[in-house]
């Protein structure tokens, strides 16, 4: 529970999916199981930092009052000395198992997260724009791991997760407006809260996920099955973030919450199967 295990499993099988992409790069059990293991490590690291942060505001919320640290079954020096063994760990296990720029990129995906994110959120709604960064860099790090490069597809890569985090946790942010409400966080880009002008802007940003879902074929790293399926699961987030801005209601959130999860799951399955082999 204090590694969220359910959101840490999507990031690192990002990761993973990317450093698979990588032209040249073979299915390795070992090598997918060290990174998956890094990878798990490090984002559990991550969000364990965050969580001691925002212990306090986690006790007025119903979804996060049971977390080990709010209930008191676990003290911040135990849950710090867990965060530092696991972030080391895992960076060792991407440094040694793979190449130091990607152990680099972990722990600046790390420092953004648990240490700039999280405070932000009390101040400004910035702070989706700001944790779209740390959200985006798994498939970097994966693609980074296999290239020991910044190249043209680690980028595009990077683009569809950042572009895919803003509907997806506003639709998330929706749903749970009143439990950040309490909480102090500011996590709509309206001051008003829940509305039209939000749902447009999930819409324009899942728009925006369909040319960038086709980059990775146009860039030669996949075939083009996976630019149709790139449109066809694109159509069908913009579809649901569509229905959000006409219905503006609870319900319509939770559907393009649900939406996005899809949406990630079909386009890094069908990337990865559709690579093109050299």
């Amino acid at each position: 529970m204090m590694m969220k295990f359910t959101l840490t499993f999507m990031v690192v099988f990002s990761c993973v999916v990317a450093y698979l992409l990588v032209p040249g790069v073979e299915f390795n059990l070992i090598k997918v199981l060290l990174l998956f293991a890094g990878g798990i490590l490090v984002s559990g690291s991550a969000n364990i930092i965050n969580q001691i942060l925002e212990k306090e505001t986690d006790k007025l919320m119903a979804r996060t009052a049971p977390r080990p640290l709010p209930a008191g079954r676990l003290s911040v020096s135990e849950a710090s000395v867990v965060a530092i063994v696991t972030g080391a760990a895992g960076i060792a296990i991407l440094g040694f198992g793979f190449n130091w720029l990607a152990a680099g990129v972990s722990l600046l995906s790390l420092v953004l997260y648990g240490f700039v994110y999280t405070p932000w959120k009390k101040w400004n709604s910035l702070a989706v724009l700001v944790g779209a960064f740390p959200g985006a860099l798994p498939p970097l790090i994966g693609w980074v791991a296999g290239a020991n490069a910044f190249t043209e597809g680690g980028w595009a890569l990077f683009a569809i997760q950042f572009l895919w985090q803003f509907p997806h946790f506003w639709a998330i942010a929706w749903v749970a407006h009143t439990d950040y409400t309490r909480a102090g966080f500011k996590l709509m880009p309206s001051d008003k809260g829940p509305g039209k002008m939000i749902a447009l802007q999930s819409a324009m940003y899942t728009l925006l996920l369909i040319p960038a879902g086709v980059a990775p074929y146009l860039l030669g790293v996949t075939g083009y099955i996976s630019a149709i399926v790139a449109i066809a699961i694109g159509g069908f987030y913009l579809y649901r973030a569509i229905a959000l801005y006409r219905k503006c209601d609870v319900p319509s959130a939770r559907k393009l919450m649900f939406g996005s999860y899809i949406y990630l799951a079909v386009i890094l399955l069908a990337l990865l199967f559709d690579k093109v082999k050299l």
